[in-house]
């Protein structure tokens, strides 16, 4: 898997390549705004650009739906008793971070601050456990801000991990890390890679489904 961002005027749109053994190219926008883009093997990057660029206006039509969603369902309360979520279990502000005489941008700062030392850690001490496991190492680990995935492996190794993933429940957070580590083995989402993901999250569909409902709420 391959992560591309294309310029489309003025918009970038960042999409997951996927090359497997198939015939047709698709186009795929999941409930989260994540787009995957799917296609035959050695399909060249010019076809790519150009497959996204003919569908742009419904890609950048359907990321304006889910975006106003998120912020109709997903409005957060800056003040002490607000509720926020962190590693599966709601929590009032005050609770995760200092919230006396703060204004809701600086409350906002330090959320963020929290949740990625948060993330750092979790990712830190979990991917160790799956890293031996099944005997690979990523070149790199990187927690980040995204708006469109929750995990990334790039093709020289290196993996990211989308901070907000702090506020998922550990079980969850083990899915993605051990999703991400499957694509050191296998760069597809082939038959292999869901068996190898299986082989240790049995129920990884439970994982994908939570992502995909809960997905929204878990914002700042």
């Amino acid at each position: 898997m391959v992560t591309m961002k294309i310029e489309i005027d003025n918009n970038i749109i960042e999409c997951d390549v996927q090359y497997g053994k198939r015939t047709k190219l698709s186009i795929h926008i999941d409930s989260i705004g994540l787009i995957t883009v799917k296609v035959p093997k050695n399909t060249s990057k010019e076809i790519i650009i150009k497959a996204v660029e003919q569908k742009s206006k419904w890609i950048l039509e359907r990321l304006d739906i889910i975006s106003k969603a998120k912020e109709v369902r997903a409005e957060k309360e800056y003040h002490d008793q607000g509720k926020f979520l962190h590693l599966g279990k709601e929590y009032f502000l005050h609770e995760l971070i200092e919230v006396s005489d703060l204004g809701e941008e600086e409350l906002k700062k330090r959320l963020k601050k929290f949740y990625i030392s948060s993330c750092k850690k979790v990712i830190g001490k979990r991917i160790k456990i799956y890293e031996e496991q099944l005997k690979v190492k990523p070149k790199g680990v990187e927690i980040v801000e995204s708006k469109n995935y929750w995990g990334s492996c790039s093709t020289d190794k290196k993996i990211t991990f989308n901070y907000r993933l702090a506020m998922a429940p550990i079980e969850v957070i083990d899915y993605v890390i051990i999703h991400e580590l499957c694509h050191l083995i296998h760069m597809n989402h082939d038959r292999s890679f869901w068996r190898l993901v299986g082989s240790i999250v049995s129920d990884y569909k439970k994982k994908q489904e939570f992502l995909q409902r809960y997905g929204m709420y878990m914002t700042l």
